[in-house]
């Protein structure tokens, strides 16, 4: 990485649309200039921020799995900016339209057949004959809109470490590796899309995320299959070591030890957490959708505090609970020599 890449703010998610502001026309012209030269955009959207690049240019592609050190067999998901320009790549059957309907835009991404004829380069899809399909709300979706083909777009971050929630977590990790990054404000929804296969089998939940599971439950009237941990990579968030930052940390924490730093949830405080190093709270009052939202905004400051370790309280496994465990668990498992010293990050 070298130097800093450019940045522009632009309306947040929760704002006027982009498209409604001349300097966001502007930007949204230039950030699809970039992308028609092959180069990575970082965008905004509600889940985390994303490295967009033109789905179907091989070296563009090839530029995201370098920035962020990414291996090549963990397939990348395609933003869409409607049902209608996800399905000239997914071949969506009647519970792919059902659910697409019901929460999109949103954090919900589609692993579905992939349509033969569809120009997304195999570098997104890892070689599977499946493809990650979402349309994200916000500002990435008008742009979308404005390049007028799908882009391929992981998280802003270096593989395997915290998602990148605001614009200065990407300028952080990724440095010159990106032409552009879209400022937009912090992420709403804070943690990544909830990821459903829907190939011909029963339908399957690939990674928790920002939706909850028991709303497309709803919407789809069945349950949904769960993977285990170690099963076939098939979508983003699936591999045994994710989202995880430097410093070690410890889950289901009931007390705080000397020199560890509080990831916190609740009204009630464990013994020990007057001591922390640092303490962030992911809600005080419980909330489970101000906690998801907070999530890595908390992790990324902790991580920086200088503590040993982080202590991590537990938190409900329901709800967008269950996707904030998947990422604790995940973090949680970086293996320690790929970890520096204490204090020396």
């Amino acid at each position: 990485m070298s130097g800093r890449p450019k940045i522009i703010r632009i309306s947040s998610p929760d704002g006027p649309s982009p498209a409604r502001g001349a300097g966001n026309v502007e930007a949204m012209a230039e950030a699809c200039a970039h992308l028609g030269a092959g180069e990575l955009v970082a965008i905004p959207t509600e889940t985390v921020y994303g490295l967009a690049a033109d789905a179907a240019n091989g070296k563009a592609v090839a530029r995201i799995f370098k920035a962020k050190g990414r291996p090549r067999f963990n397939p990348l998901i395609c933003h869409a900016d409607s049902l209608a320009m996800a399905e000239r790549h997914g071949i969506f059957d009647e519970r792919a339209r059902r659910l697409a309907k019901a929460f999109w835009p949103g954090p919900l991404t589609l692993v579905l057949p992939k349509r033969p004829d569809s120009p997304v380069h195999d570098l997104v899809t890892a070689g599977l004959g499946t493809i990650g399909l979402r349309v994200p709300a916000g500002p990435a979706r008008d742009l979308i809109a404005a390049f007028k083909r799908v882009v391929a777009a992981p998280s802003a971050n270096l593989s395997g470490r915290i998602s990148p929630t605001r614009a200065e977590h990407v300028a952080a990790q990724l440095g010159g590796d990106v032409a552009l990054i879209l400022d937009a404000g912090p992420c709403q929804v804070g943690v990544e899309s909830t990821i459903v296969a829907l190939d011909g089998r029963r339908a399957r939940l690939l990674r928790p995320g920002g939706l909850e599971v028991e709303a497309i439950e709803a919407v789809l009237g069945e349950k949904l299959e769960r993977v285990a941990t170690g099963d076939k990579v098939e979508a983003p968030g699936m591999l045994a070591s994710h989202y995880a930052p430097q410093t070690p940390l410890r889950l289901d924490a009931t007390d705080v030890r000397p020199g560890e730093a509080l990831l916190a949830f609740g009204p009630d405080m464990p013994k020990g957490a007057g001591t922390a190093v640092m303490l962030r709270n992911l809600s005080p009052a419980g909330d489970l959708t101000q906690a998801a939202a907070n999530l890595f905004g908390a992790l990324h400051e902790l991580d920086a505090c200088g503590a040993e370790m982080i202590a991590a309280m537990p938190i409900p496994d329901h709800g967008l609970g269950e996707a904030i465990n998947d990422r604790l668990r995940r973090a949680a498992t970086l293996d320690e020599k790929s970890r520096p010293a204490a204090g020396k990050h």
